[in-house]
């Protein structure tokens, strides 16, 4: 059972570093879920994340209970909407990524195979304000046991033309982002504890690829971004870090969270999905 509750103090927020940050405080918006993924906050004023063991995609709406919004949704990971409202899905069972118009429920499949071969469990996803599309392509515990590509990888859909592929590594890509002058990809990756960057040009194709971040403590999963640009990530607590890659600020955690977005009308609130919970956080009002 899922049920709204009160404001915790589940996380600390550490006031030392460099730059001034308001104290969060948390929600614990619902609870009992498997394993929560892909928290993505929709234009028309909702949230959608899923409960990836459950099949399920759940859907909150400010003021109402989560609700079910998809069942049999094939093992969804993260979750991203697009300009006009559609939902973009990472889909670890079919190891596919489909998009979802919800005005005339088609669902369409925009990327199961590379040169031939199924891809591995797509988990990260983000859509860029022009529309292209990056995913992260890992493969994590019995994922690896059915892999048919002999690499983990990022790959870009463009608005018009075939997948490409932006990186391929040994180690697992997890969370994907963009930052808001739409010029810059980021990607963290759970194995090399770091978060690496490209520069993207007018079409979407992204190029100069670099560490941004390395030594990060714990598995970095999760990023979201910020209106500065500022990137939080998701490892031991969540790390916020300016966009030049310099650590700005630190929450300590109590458990690891696999994902994060910003949402609401002014995009200020963060989710977070936590294992079988979802939370909430806001800026406290100064």
């Amino acid at each position: 059972m899922t049920r709204a509750a009160r404001f915790l103090p589940a996380v600390i927020c550490l006031a030392a570093l460099a730059q001034n940050f308001p104290e969060m405080k948390f929600e614990r918006l619902a609870q009992g879920y498997r394993f929560t993924e892909g928290p993505a906050w929709s234009k028309d004023g909702y949230l959608v994340f899923s409960d990836t063991p459950s099949d399920r995609l759940l859907k909150w709406v400010p003021g109402n209970k989560v609700e079910v919004l998809r069942s049999d949704a094939n093992g969804p990971a993260g979750n991203a909407f697009d300009a006009q409202g559609r939902l973009y899905t990472c889909e670890t069972r079919t190891r596919r990524v489909t998009r979802t118009d919800f005005k005339t429920g088609k669902v369409d499949v925009l990327a199961d195979k590379w040169d031939g071969k199924r891809l591995n469990a797509p988990n990260g996803i983000v859509v860029s304000k022009t529309g292209n599309v990056y995913f992260t392509d890992p493969a994590f515990g019995d994922q690896s046991d059915r892999r048919e590509l002999d690499f983990h990888g990022i790959y870009h859909i463009p608005i018009k033309g075939a997948m490409g592929l932006v990186a391929k590594s040994a180690g697992r890509p997890h969370g994907i982002a963009i930052s808001p002058n739409g010029r810059t990809l980021y990607a963290a990756n759970a194995d090399e504890k770091n978060v690496r960057a490209w520069d993207l040009d007018k079409n979407g194709e992204a190029s100069n690829e670099r560490v941004l971040i390395s030594g990060i403590a714990g598995v970095p999963s999760g990023i979201a971004i910020d209106e500065k640009g500022n990137l939080w990530i998701a490892a031991a607590g969540y790390g916020i870090y300016s966009p030049d890659g310099k650590r700005i600020h630190l929450i300590e955690a109590h458990e690891p969270a696999s994902a994060l977005a910003f949402g609401d009308a002014d995009f200020k609130t963060l989710f977070i999905a936590s294992r079988g919970t979802m939370f909430r956080a806001r800026p406290e009002a100064q």
